[in-house]
């Protein structure tokens, strides 16, 4: 079923109302569909699993990645109008996975670009996380090879940006740092 009626704002009521083979994120209401991801887009988010994989075992925290429903701002009602599912997150608190979502903010959030949610993740994105106290957010831009690193202090994103000359500290894991040039591999060259 796909959104049953034109609404001025959705909860997640309406939005676990909705068909699960169409994914969407939902985003102070409204409703924005989500496209299928690149391989490169895959093929980082993969390096970025194993990586994250490797050092959270036999620790507390958890990774997850998309499709994974995230309520920034849960309500007991289902009256919550920001869920969203970031390409991958760490949580630490695990009294905020219910089995099937995360209800609050994750310690860490990835979000690997692509055309159709570039200004969404840059933007509306990273305003919903700094307001439910995401700690640490990194944008990956496949394309031009970059990250930005957001991490929160006193309310606030400070910014970072980084290519794969040097591996990237993860503030929120004291001592782990991501090589980017393992993310991003081998650049392809024309033949």
């Amino acid at each position: 079923m796909g959104l049953p009626q034109e609404k001025a704002r959705y909860t997640y009521a309406d939005y676990l109302t909705w068909d699960d083979d169409v994914r969407y994120e939902l985003i102070d209401g409204v409703p924005y569909m989500m496209a299928s991801p690149s391989q490169q887009h895959q093929e980082i988010l993969m390096a970025f699993s194993m990586l994250f994989g490797n050092f959270l075992k036999g620790k507390p925290c958890k990774g997850f990645f998309a499709p994974f429903d995230v309520r920034l701002f849960p309500q007991n009602n289902n009256a919550d109008t920001t869920i969203v599912q970031p390409d991958f997150l760490v949580v630490c608190d695990r009294s905020k996975l219910d089995g099937k979502s995360c209800n609050g903010a994750p310690d860490y959030v990835l979000e690997i670009l692509s055309p159709s949610s570039s200004r969404r993740d840059r933007i509306q994105k990273k305003a919903q996380y700094g307001w439910a106290g995401v700690k640490e957010y990194w944008i990956i831009d496949p394309d031009d090879r970059m990250l930005e690193k957001h991490v929160l202090e006193n309310g606030k994103y400070t910014n970072e940006w980084f290519d794969a000359s040097a591996p990237v500290p993860v503030s929120v894991f004291p001592g782990f740092e991501i090589d980017l040039s393992l993310v991003f591999g081998e650049e392809e060259t024309n033949a």
